[in-house]
């Protein structure tokens, strides 16, 4: 899905700068005003970058990641992906992305000749969903256990 990729093993002291930094970081995040956010160097105080709240958002999880002593690779995604990079992307076979998502309307895609193209955002929005989703399932299995105790149906 990418023509470049890169993998950053952090250090021990990049582990340690990478968490302060991202202590530092998640309460700009958390404000949620929507504002870019702006760092400045020590080395060059003069020069002062502004990133886009989405970069901020990516450049958090790569210092918690660091943070926690994990290399990092990222990798940029199209647009538009192919069937296969769209499965590769959802952790899914091709046949079931096609038979069962596009196919079947759940996730939008465009015809280029006889080829599907899927937008990453409707993948991203699905994954999304399907997260959600799963996480709502999770929580009426702990209610409904929870219910069996208190009525003593769980021995």
């Amino acid at each position: 899905m990418s023509n470049t990729t890169e993998t950053i093993m952090p250090t021990e002291r990049d582990s340690r700068l990478a968490r302060e930094s991202g202590e530092l970081l998640a309460p700009l995040l958390a404000a949620g005003d929507g504002a870019p956010v702006r760092l400045s160097a020590t080395s060059m105080p003069e020069t002062e970058l502004t990133l886009p709240r989405s970069a901020a958002r990516a450049l958090l999880g790569v210092l918690r990641e660091m943070g926690k002593g994990n290399a990092v690779t990222i990798s940029a995604v199209r647009n538009e992906l192919t069937t296969q990079q769209a499965a590769d992307f959802l952790m899914v076979s091709r046949p079931f992305l096609i038979d069962e998502l596009l196919e079947k309307g759940i996730i939008p895609y465009r015809r280029v000749g006889n080829r599907r193209r899927v937008r990453c955002e409707d993948l991203v929005r699905y994954r999304e969903t399907e997260e959600l989703e799963m996480a709502r399932r999770g929580q009426v299995v702990r209610d409904l256990m929870a219910e069996t105790e208190r009525l003593g149906l769980y021995e």
